[in-house]
């Protein structure tokens, strides 16, 4: 038997917001201890890695491990016919190839409650390893969003470069180049609004901007974003989730094969 209660029902909206455009249909894994989902995109580019810890649930009962297959789309579909403010209760039976959401509104007025069919779904679960990485950045998650929105309309990629001065985002296409760079500052009063770098040594490297923008749909999450960079790794863009959980986007450097082409 599962059944979790969310009293923030619109973190949970939030979180489908972020995710169903990149993830089609994924397991929930849950266990005793949280609420998870690793999940690649259709195209195995990028990664999301999602928990919701079971302290962070009003109520939040797993008699055992149980991994539900479930298509995003529909999923959030059913969200949406929740209120902002409801209370969100997930439901399922073991063995049960069904699971129901029921909503709640704060006033306890009007409850709702829909079910919906779950899925058999393959998916290999990837050891993701606990990296040292050289630079971690941590800015406001609307600045970043609004830097990758920007420089898409100039080009398909962004190379992110990490060096004391700042974090420099730049981006070339055909009608010219562009470049934003973000320097370090703590000193401001309000903290979601510090950029903080820590750097072990300097990170340069390139990614579609198409997944970057992929990702900034979790900004509503967070009011920062954390960017952890190592050149032989996948870059990270961590969201943290309330004080409950966080969500994870993996997405591996392009190699730059055309300027090695046009050098030679």
């Amino acid at each position: 038997m599962l059944e979790l209660r969310l009293v923030q029902g619109s973190l949970l909206k939030k979180v489908m917001e972020s995710i169903k455009d990149l993830v089609n249909d994924a397991n929930f894994d849950c266990s005793a201890t949280g609420f998870s989902l690793q999940a690649m995109d259709s195209s195995h580019v990028a990664l999301v890695a999602l928990l919701l810890r079971s302290e962070g649930f009003e109520h939040y009962r797993c008699d055992r491990n149980i991994s539900m297959g479930m298509n995003l789309n529909n999923m959030s579909k059913m969200l949406k016919c929740a209120g902002n403010d409801d209370i969100i209760t997930i439901k399922a039976d073991d063995g049960s190839d069904t699971v129901t959401f029921m909503f709640e509104s704060p006033t306890q007025d009007k409850i709702s409650d829909f079910e919906m069919k779950l899925m058999d779904i393959d998916s290999e679960h990837l050891g993701i390893p606990e990296a040292e990485y050289h630079a971690i950045v941590r800015m406001p998650s609307a600045e970043f969003a609004r830097i990758c929105k920007d420089l898409s309309s100039i080009g398909d990629t962004v190379v992110i470069s990490v060096t004391k001065e700042g974090v420099k985002f730049s981006t070339r296409g055909d009608i010219g180049t562009a470049n934003i760079v973000c320097r370090q500052n703590t000193t401001v009063d309000k903290p979601e609004e510090a950029t903080i770098i820590e750097m072990n040594e300097p990170v340069s490297l390139t990614f579609a901007l198409r997944y970057m923008n992929s990702f900034t749909k979790a900004t509503p999450l967070s009011n920062m974003v954390t960017i952890s960079l190592s050149s032989e790794l996948p870059v990270v863009v961590e969201y943290k989730i309330a004080e409950m959980g966080y969500i994870r986007f993996y997405l591996a450097p392009k190699i730059e094969e055309d300027e090695e082409e046009t050098k030679s």
